[in-house]
């Protein structure tokens, strides 16, 4: 495929992605959350009990779905590939600290994108905390960042995530005791699409994903560095699409108070997505990414997705997430804390190497 198919190709998978996540709010998705990647998750953290935050509890179909879909296309297509070994623990660490950047802002960068769609202003603040995280890790990948080599693994490895989100499956279907889900209206986790709707939604998304390789990360690491904007197209897509569905919708509410789950300090907004940016570089793309890689068979992105789960739990239980009331206090000393953790993992894999 030539670049011009490449980019049509991403130009439209971002349009149909758009599409999708307006759809999901109009079905019961909360505001601006048609998709989040981070939400989500955190939200599947809670329904496991791992942590106890009764607003945000629910097995969101979505994350299996996306997992399961990039698995199917890959067994398809023949890019099922099972690898892993390339620093596993440090990426578990750089998935904890991503998940506390984006709890900061109340979002992944896929949602950051829907919630500038939507017109949510304090969107901006992150995104621009957002390229300058990215900036930043591109100067380590410029000085030989690199966390080391994959290796082939057992196909029983690569199947063990797509396994767990299966289980999941069956878990929210079945609904045992030891499951949680947030009442009607008591918060965002008791705000769902149908679960088949839901499902097919992560389905859809996580086979154009893995076609296209979309990542907001990546799109702008790779503008940087080799001036290819390809991947930024597709989220510039989903980004129109989101907007015109927004717009048509009447869902389109400009401004800066009183968006949904959102917060107005733009300081930490724009940090929570610095440290967000920058650890998604050093991983190699975004929480989106990440799944879609697990779903092919890559055993390091897995443990990036536990890393995130973890985060979300440790958020939860210990006061450092953001609300609509905005960030606590011991979520901003976790942000700096993270930017810190993150900056020595940089160093240590790029001016630390041995020869």
């Amino acid at each position: 495929m030539g670049v011009k198919q490449e980019r049509t190709a991403i130009v439209l998978a971002g349009l149909v992605i758009g599409v999708v996540a307006v759809a999901l709010v109009l079905l019961g998705n909360p505001a601006n959350m048609g998709f989040c990647i981070a939400c989500f998750l955190r939200d599947i953290s809670g329904g496991l009990g791992l942590h106890r935050a009764a607003a945000v509890q629910y097995l969101r179909p979505e994350i299996p779905g996306l997992v399961l879909g990039s698995f199917a296309v890959a067994l398809v297509k023949k890019e099922f590939a099972p690898r892993g070994g390339s620093s596993p623990i440090t990426r578990f660490v750089l998935g904890f600290f991503v998940m506390i950047g984006c709890l900061m802002f109340l979002g992944c960068p896929f949602r950051m994108i829907l919630r500038l769609a939507g017109g949510d202003g304090n969107a901006l603040f992150g995104f621009v905390g957002f390229a300058a995280g990215i900036l930043a890790g591109v100067f380590f990948l410029n000085k030989g960042y690199s966390l080391k080599r994959t290796y082939r693994q057992p196909a029983a490895e690569g199947g063990v995530l797509p396994a767990i989100m299966a289980v999941l499956l069956v878990l929210l279907a079945a609904a045992p005791s030891f499951i949680f889900f947030t009442e009607a209206g008591g918060g965002p986790g008791a705000l769902h699409a149908a679960v088949l709707v839901s499902l097919a939604a992560g389905l859809l998304v996580g086979a154009l994903a893995q076609r296209t390789r979309l990542c907001m990360v990546g799109g702008i690491r790779d503008l940087v560095l080799f001036r290819e904007p390809k991947l930024l197209m597709g989220f510039a897509a989903i980004f129109v699409a989101a907007l015109v569905g927004s717009l048509c919708l009447g869902k389109f509410v400009p401004g800066f108070a009183g968006q949904p789950v959102a917060h107005t300090d733009g300081l930490w907004n724009a940090l929570g997505m610095f440290l967000t940016g920058y650890g998604c570089v050093l991983l190699g793309g975004c929480p989106l990414r990440q799944l879609v890689l697990a779903g092919e068979g890559n055993a390091d992105s897995a443990v990036t997705v536990v890393g995130l789960l973890v985060g979300a739990a440790f958020a939860h239980n210990f006061g450092l997430a953001s609300s609509g009331a905005g960030p606590t206090g011991a979520g901003k000393i976790a942000v700096i804390t993270g930017i810190a953790v993150v900056s020595a993992i940089a160093c240590a894999n790029t001016f630390g190497k041995k020869e």
